[in-house]
């Protein structure tokens, strides 16, 4: 099965509620059609719902059946704003503040996430990707147990033995551009719970280096040997070796000769880079010169899921990335019951 056929599965069989704060642009009305016509969620468009109708009809697709929240008749909206400048109080918030604040769908989509109104956000189509995470961490906040707010993408190789038949995870790709080893262990370990939720299979981390088990000597290769310390200590159950080499991570014979005592050499399918340089680069590499399809930057390390969207993305973009933040709830709520 396709990884993205095991996603719409899952969205599908679980339905959860996603809110679209940018929801007078016309991809966000056309992905909304789709997600409700076939049931991968219950989507909810937030905004002016003036302004929505207004969108719709002018896109030529009819909303019936798919909830608007309009924001500023909605229920909550006092009590949230109130929620809002009490918990920012410390920083300088004032309900007045507050108030211009909460006024963006944006910032009261990720408050309507937090307080269960809905499962989970998606957006960036419209706003930077500064912004969104700025309201992420304004409403929501950290997962416990993670400092860093980080991204992955699932990319999907044609015709390819390496990672889970050809799936593996990238990170972090777009958000952290020089992490520390601190930082890197939390990416691991979010990009980790990444690939178990959107595949299903065990995560298998290799800790990306230009070195393998000291085959070099730099204080670049130090930082990734310390994450991968850090990273073992706080998460004992974790699959997680290095510093790899990518070829040492991915191919048997070659992680069998260069570390023959590594369980994840030759065995990787989530590989963490060093920074963002090398995450970037290699995420366009692949995409291009394999053809993989490279979903994401999907946001990670977040207590609730919100995903992130290319400026330039499409109403299919959209689409699938409301399937997949629908299934990282999924994901989130069983790990929240363990």
């Amino acid at each position: 099965m396709h990884p993205l056929d095991r996603i719409f599965k899952e969205a599908k069989n679980q339905p959860q509620t996603i809110v679209l704060p940018e929801a007078t642009d016309p991809r966000m009305i056309e992905a909304a059609r789709r997600a409700t016509d076939d049931s991968i969620a219950r989507v909810l468009l937030l905004g002016d719902s003036g302004a929505i109708a207004e969108a719709a009809g002018k896109a030529g697709v009819s909303i019936d059946g798919i909830e608007v929240a309009d924001l500023g008749s909605h229920p909550h909206k006092t009590d949230w704003i109130n929620l809002f400048a009490e918990r920012r109080q410390h920083k300088g918030m004032t309900p007045e503040k507050a108030a211009e604040v909460m006024s963006d769908p944006l910032y009261f989509g990720a408050m309507m996430v937090r307080e269960s109104a809905a499962d989970g956000m998606v957006a960036g189509a419209v706003n930077a990707t500064s912004n969104v995470i700025r309201a992420s961490l304004w409403m929501i906040g950290p997962q416990k147990g993670i400092s860093t707010v980080s991204s992955c993408f699932l990319m999907i190789v044609p015709d390819c033995p390496y990672g889970a038949e050809g799936t593996i995870c990238y990170g972090d790709c777009g958000v952290v551009p020089d992490p520390n080893p601190e930082q890197l262990a939390d990416i691991a370990f979010a990009t980790a719970q990444s690939m178990e939720a959107l595949t299903g299979v065990e995560p298998i981390v290799a800790m990306l280096s230009f070195s393998t088990y000291g085959s070099a000597d730099h204080p670049l290769v130090d930082k990734v040997k310390e994450a991968t310390r850090i990273a073992k200590e706080r998460y004992p159950d974790l699959k997680i070796d290095g510093e790899l080499q990518g070829d040492a991570a991915l191919i048997e014979a070659i992680g069998k000769r260069k570390a023959p005592q590594s369980t994840v050499a030759g065995q990787a399918n989530t590989l963490i880079f060093p920074d963002l340089n090398a995450g970037n680069i290699a995420y366009k590499l692949t995409e291009r010169l394999a053809r993989a399809e490279a979903y994401g930057p999907l946001l990670q390390g977040l207590a609730l899921p919100v995903n992130d969207l290319s400026r330039g993305c499409s109403a299919n973009d959209i689409y699938t990335t409301i399937a997949i933040t629908a299934v990282q709830a999924q994901a989130g709520k069983r790990r929240a019951s363990a």
